[in-house]
C-alpha cells in the first residue's frame, strides 16, 4: 500500500489540485552553471529566430514556409510544389533525428532548443521576475486583493506580454508570406491590408494566450513529444535524473541537521529541502523519477548543486545520467538500437543529397491537349498539339527559352511567340505544336524526348506521348 501511495503522482498531472482546478506553477528563478549555458544558447536561437526571415542567400529568403502558395525556402534553397517529395524526405529526416536524439539524450530538445521553452523561460518569465518578483512574491501577489499595486503590476506585465506577442506574430508572418511582402504591408499601412491585420491580431492572441496563460500546459498536455519519450526512452538514455541510490541510502531522505555526521546515520544525501521542486517550471518532483512533464531544463540540477554545496555534500545528486549509470555505474554506450537509427538517418540524408544534386533549376511539364487527336499534314507530316508549363526555381531570369526534339526528327512550333523568358521564381505556360515525319514513327503512340534550351545550353529534358496513324507502324 505504501508503494502505491508513492506512485500517486502518476495518477494526475502536477498542475491540477485535488478539486481538479488549475494549480498555477510559480517556479523560483533558476541560478547556476546550467542556467547560464541555457541563456547563451537561448540568446543565439532567439537572434536566429528573429533574423532568419530577413536574411537572403542568392536572393532567396533563408527560411520561408509559405503554405498557401506551397513554396518553401530551407537554408536559402527554394522548394516548389514540384519538389514536395524533397520536402517530405526532409521532414522524415527531422523525425528520425528527433527519435535518435531522444533515445540517446531524452527530452533535451525541449529544455534547450524548443521555441516554446525559450520564449517562456528566457523572455516572458524573466520579465515576470522583473515585475512581480521571485516565487514568494508572485504567490503573495496572486493571493493579494486587486489593489493599486496589483493592478499596476498586472497592467504593466500584460501590456509588455502583448507587445512581445505582437512582435513574435509579425516575425511568424514573415516566415509564412515572406519578409519582403510583410515589410510592404507595413509600409502600405493597415488600412490597405485589413485582412492581414486581422490575421496578425489572431496570431498575437494565440501567442499571448500561450505565454501569458497556457504556459507549461503546452509541454504537459498539448505537446505529444512528452508521451513519445515514454516509448523511446530506455534505461540507457541520458536524462535529468535523481540519484536515488545516493539520495535515499538505507534510511531514506531527511532534513539536514547542523554538525551531524550524516554518512554514519545511514541517511541519504537528499536533505528534503524541496529546492528542486520549487524551481521546476512544470511543477514536478524529479525525485519521483522520469516523468513526461520533465523537459530536461536542468533547473533542478542547479538548485540541488547549490544546496549540496551549502551543506558540504558532493554535487551531482541530480545530474544528467541514465538509469543504468545510477543503478550499475555503467557509462553511456552506443547501443545497437542507436546504431540502427543512425544507419537509417545516414541513408535518408544520402538520398536527400543525391536528389538535391539531381534537382534542376527548371521544372518542365509538357502534356498533350486533352481531347485532341493528331493532325495529318502534307508530305507525311503528323502534328500533335501540347500545353507546356515551365517553372523557374531560381531568382534570376532565364532568357531565350526554346524547345527542340531530341528523340525524333521534327520541328516544334510555339503558338503566339518564339523564344521567350521565364522570370525569376516565375512560371511560363503556353501551347506548342510538334510535327514529325510519319516515317520516323515506330507505332501509333511514340514517346518523344524534348529538350528545353536557354540559348545553346540544355537546361532540362522531358518526355511526352505522340499519337500517329496505325498505318505507319
Amino acid at each position: 500500500m505504501a508503494e502505491q501511495d508513492q506512485d500517486n503522482f502518476r495518477d494526475s498531472i502536477g498542475t491540477l489540485n485535488k478539486d481538479g482546478k488549475r494549480a498555477w506553477v510559480f517556479p523560483k528563478k533558476p541560478d547556476g552553471k546550467w542556467y547560464e549555458y541555457r541563456k547563451y544558447v537561448s540568446y543565439v536561437l532567439l537572434t536566429f529566430f528573429l533574423a532568419a526571415p530577413f536574411i537572403k542567400i542568392g536572393g532567396n529568403q533563408f527560411l520561408m514556409f509559405n503554405v498557401l502558395e506551397r513554396r518553401f525556402n530551407i537554408f536559402g534553397f527554394p522548394f516548389w510544389p514540384q519538389d514536395f517529395h524533397l520536402f517530405v524526405i526532409m521532414m522524415i529526416i527531422g523525425v528520425v533525428f528527433i527519435i535518435l536524439f531522444t533515445v540517446a539524450f531524452g527530452r533535451l530538445f525541449c529544455g534547450w532548443i524548443c521555441p516554446q521553452t525559450i520564449f517562456l523561460e528566457m523572455v516572458f518569465r524573466r520579465i515576470e521576475y522583473w515585475i512581480d518578483g521571485d516565487r514568494g512574491k508572485q504567490i503573495r501577489l496572486q493571493k493579494m486583493p486587486w489593489n493599486k499595486e496589483k493592478i499596476k503590476k498586472r497592467v504593466l506585465k500584460w501590456t509588455i506580454f502583448f507587445i512581445i506577442s505582437f512582435i513574435i506574430a509579425n516575425v511568424f508572418l514573415a516566415y509564412l508570406i515572406g519578409s519582403d511582402q510583410l515589410l510592404r504591408y507595413i509600409s502600405d499601412g493597415p488600412t490597405k491590408h485589413f485582412s492581414t491585420l486581422i490575421s496578425l491580431l489572431i496570431f498575437t492572441g494565440v501567442f499571448y494566450f500561450i505565454f501569458a496563460w497556457f504556459r507549461e500546459q503546452v509541454c504537459i498536455i498539448a505537446c505529444p513529444y512528452g508521451r513519445l519519450q515514454g516509448v523511446l526512452l530506455d534505461n540507457k538514455s541520458i536524462v535529468v535524473a535523481y540519484d536515488h541510490k545516493r539520495g535515499e541510502k538505507e534510511e531514506g531522505r531527511a532534513k539536514f541537521k547542523k554538525n551531524e555526521d550524516r554518512p554514519s546515520t545511514g541517511k541519504g544525501d537528499c536533505i528534503d529541502c524541496f529546492a528542486c521542486v520549487h524551481v521546476c517550471p512544470t511543477g514536478i518532483d524529479i525525485r519521483n523519477g522520469t516523468q513526461l512533464e520533465c523537459v530536461n531544463c536542468t533547473a533542478c540540477i542547479d538548485a540541488c548543486d547549490h544546496m549540496m554545496e551549502a551543506v558540504n555534500l558532493p554535487k551531482g545528486l541530480i545530474r544528467y545520467a541514465s538509469e543504468d549509470n545510477i543503478e550499475k555505474k555503467e557509462k553511456f554506450k552506443f547501443t545497437p538500437r542507436l546504431k540502427g537509427y543512425t544507419a537509417v538517418l545516414g541513408i535518408l540524408i544520402a538520398v536527400l543529397i543525391g536528389m538535391l544534386f539531381l534537382r534542376n533549376d527548371v521544372e518542365a511539364r509538357i502534356l498533350r491537349l486533352p481531347g485532341q487527336l493528331y493532325e495529318h499534314k502534307g508530305d507525311n507530316i503528323i502534328s500533335n498539339v501540347y500545353t507546356f508549363k515551365l517553372v523557374n526555381k531560381t531568382v534570376d531570369d532565364i532568357e531565350n527559352i526554346h524547345f527542340e526534339l531530341l528523340s525524333h526528327k521534327g520541328t516544334i512550333k510555339l503558338v503566339s511567340h518564339d523564344d521567350f523568358t521565364i522570370a525569376g521564381q516565375g512560371l511560363a505556360e503556353g501551347t506548342l505544336f510538334v510535327e514529325v515525319d510519319a516515317r520516323a514513327l515506330s507505332g501509333d503512340k511514340d514517346r518523344l524526348e524534348i529538350g528545353i534550351y536557354s540559348g545553346d545550353d540544355l537546361i532540362e529534358t522531358t518526355t511526352a506521348a505522340f499519337l500517329g496513324p496505325r498505318s505507319y507502324k
